[in-house]
């Protein structure tokens, strides 16, 4: 029996982010056929990323979670996944090597086909300009900004699932030989609700999120009355939930114990990302009142949302901030006795111009891929999960 029938608690909360869908009927279709494919995940599997987040959660581990920030579908080919995967295993290494513990991985992969944006229409940066709904990530629409291409579209969903399903499948051929600890685990927003709630599915041990092994609430998200922290709370997976600058003490002591109220180690992970001129300020008390009043958390940085400006006519952002924050994290968790568990970095292995050191006067984004956000090339992330081992 499909877990559908058992979310009945996001009907009625409010569902932020959600794309306007021209036609209702379509989509439900759409998700009658999501609910009667098989999930792309197993409950042993999430079980298995679970084991490896209590570590975490203990202080005998560390995470890498990383990836795109907007998977493309054209990417959903095995020569490309297994680069994506070796990078992400190689930073994994990285992080054992140098901390002598072992590292859990967590890719932004098999599912990271949709993204929230700030403003649901943007204008040309010409001189016409037009106005259309945002580019909202593979499985809406597409970013050509042309009607056809950025009208949102349901079979896309679809299109997210089987994508996903050819890059899972290329990841489980990695798994081979390698220990349980050592696996590319794989994680998304948990943004679209007509996506998630028809493949969350009934498993031995409850309910289970089958678009994923872990999935994330985000900034925009995380209303405690919500949709997407009702669909969280009905799943039994690894949980994490993006704070920002908005984030008080009080909402994330709340948001921690409405996520874990049972205290199991790693079933939810915080990912802050406050920005390098207010974390300083914001995060310690957030650290000091979840650690005095809430539940058990594993505290990752995001030292890149927090971080973006407008550099040549591009969304860039610096190194220098980003390893600041990563310095103020480790430091603000530490003089709390909690435990700064890794990063969370959006990345990839191709060598790209997107994130830019503010010691360069005429930055040159001479290879800028990115449909969304910029990413870190694979020097620049073994640069900052070296300066985050430095720290510890």
């Amino acid at each position: 029996m499909h877990a559908t029938t058992t979310l009945a608690s996001l009907t009625g909360r409010t569902a932020a982010q959600q794309p306007f869908w021209p036609d209702p009927d379509a989509l439900d279709a759409v998700e009658r056929e999501l609910a009667g494919l098989p999930a792309l995940t197993t409950e042993n599997e999430v079980a298995d990323l679970m084991s490896g987040m209590g570590l975490v959660a203990r202080g005998s581990a560390l995470v890498i979670q990383g990836g795109d920030c907007a998977e493309r579908f054209h990417e959903a080919v095995p020569e490309l996944v297994r680069q994506k995967v070796d990078n992400l295993q190689s930073l994994a290494a990285l992080m054992r090597a140098g901390s002598g513990l072992p590292a859990v991985t967590v890719g932004r992969i098999a599912g990271q086909y949709a993204k929230p944006r700030s403003s649901p229409f943007e204008t040309e940066d010409s001189g016409s300009r037009r106005r259309m709904p945002s580019y909202c990530g593979d499985a809406v629409n597409e970013p050509e900004f042309e009607p056809l291409a950025r009208a949102p579209k349901p079979r896309r969903l679809l299109t997210a699932y089987t994508c996903s399903r050819l890059v899972l499948d290329e990841i489980r051929r990695s798994w081979a030989g390698r220990p349980v600890l050592e696996r590319v685990y794989t994680s998304h927003e948990l943004l679209l609700l007509p996506y998630e709630r028809p493949l969350a599915r009934d498993g031995a041990l409850g309910t289970y999120s089958g678009s994923a092994h872990f999935g994330w609430i985000g900034e925009r998200t995380r209303r405690e009355d919500g949709a997407h922290v009702a669909l969280a709370q009905a799943v039994r997976n690894p949980i994490g939930v993006k704070l920002g600058p908005s984030a008080s003490p009080q909402e994330a002591v709340a948001l921690s114990l409405a996520l874990n109220p049972e205290g199991v180690p790693g079933r939810l992970t915080f990912i802050v990302r406050f920005g390098a001129k207010e974390v300083d300020r914001l995060l310690p008390p957030v650290v000091q009142a979840v650690a005095r009043h809430g539940a058990p958390v594993v505290w990752l940085c995001d030292p890149m949302h927090g971080n973006g400006l407008k550099v040549a006519g591009h969304k860039t952002r610096l190194i220098e901030p980003m390893r600041a924050e990563v310095a103020s994290f480790t430091r603000a968790l530490r003089s709390h006795g909690q435990w700064p568990a890794g990063l969370h970095l959006e990345l990839t292995p191709d060598p790209v111009t997107e994130c830019v050191s503010e010691r360069e006067e005429s930055p040159r984004f001479t290879d800028y891929r990115s449909t969304c956000d910029p990413r870190l090339n694979a020097e620049q992330s073994v640069e900052m999960v070296s300066h985050f081992l430095s720290l510890l």
